[in-house]
């Protein structure tokens, strides 16, 4: 997967990927600062129980101007500035799709389950992913077709498939409570006939924990293109399944989502069939 050549250099894969860790690196450091300052730190409502803070935005800014300055050309899908897409992606050449901090919440309350995520489109698929836990300076990367990776560690989703040994990850509805009834029929179906259920608070760490076989599945009902698109390639290279919850591939886009190894996917995207 390439595209066009800008200022004599074939852009791949590899080449996204250098360009995103370093994007990453520079969000984490900001990210990193505003550890040591956490209580001082302004924060305020993007909508009810949704925040964003000024570490959001300064991280976002610093990955966007290294990504610009590596492809000029490229479009930026990212959560906190006001840039659009039609249909969410661009269709020609690279899109960057970014979370300079997922897990906002957690990070705000010392709550050490939060990343940068970065994932690059080329022509509209994914092409490169990369997620970094900050807390704990552990990198998830993948490019299409190179696999999945956790600092050098080649990963590969879980092999366990009764469903009783299963640990599964989810996402709590936070925006207005509509979902909430469907979310407690899903829970119900699933864990009684499962190890249990968790609910982390970063969705790209949770696709991260299936694609290293951590979790067995990962479901949420209500993400956005930012929130997915890097965990997406992840799962999907270390051998994973995603679709949304009709069983549809999964498109990087405001979309419920479904990850999960091929063991177990057919069962929980059976379980997690509910009406509205």
């Amino acid at each position: 997967m390439t595209v066009q050549p800008t200022g004599g250099h074939e852009i791949t894969p590899a080449l996204l990927l250098t360009a995103m860790r370093e994007a990453a690196q520079a969000a984490a450091a900001v990210i990193r600062d505003g550890e040591r300052r956490r209580r001082a730190i302004v924060w305020r409502e993007k909508s009810a129980t949704d925040f964003v803070s000024e570490i959001d935005e300064t991280a976002e800014a610093r990955i966007i101007a290294l990504l610009l300055a590596a492809f000029p050309d490229a479009a930026i899908l990212a959560e906190e500035s006001a840039s659009t897409l039609a249909a969410e992606r661009r269709a020609k050449g690279v899109t960057f799709v970014i979370d300079p901090l997922d897990g906002t919440t957690n990070f705000l309350h010392g709550v050490l389950e939060y990343a940068v995520s970065i994932a690059a489109l080329v022509d509209n698929e994914l092409a490169a992913g990369v997620v970094l836990h900050v807390p704990r300076d552990e990198w998830y990367t993948a490019t299409r077709g190179g696999g999945a990776w956790c600092d050098g560690r080649r990963l590969a989703v879980s092999t366990i498939d009764a469903p009783d040994r299963a640990l599964i990850a989810t996402g709590f509805p936070y925006k207005g409570g509509h979902d909430i009834e469907r979310y407690l029929e899903q829970m119900r179906r699933l864990m009684t006939h499962t190890a249990g259920l968790r609910r982390p608070g970063a969705a790209s760490l949770d696709l991260a924990g299936v694609a290293c076989g951590r979790f067995e599945g990962f479901w949420e009902n209500v993400l956005a293109p930012w929130d997915i698109a890097a965990g997406i390639l992840l799962v999907q290279e270390a051998g994973g399944l995603v679709t949304d919850l009709a069983g549809a591939p999964c498109p990087v886009a405001h979309t419920g989502i479904l990850a999960a190894s091929p063991a177990m996917h057919g069962w929980l995207l059976d379980r997690l069939s509910v009406s509205r």
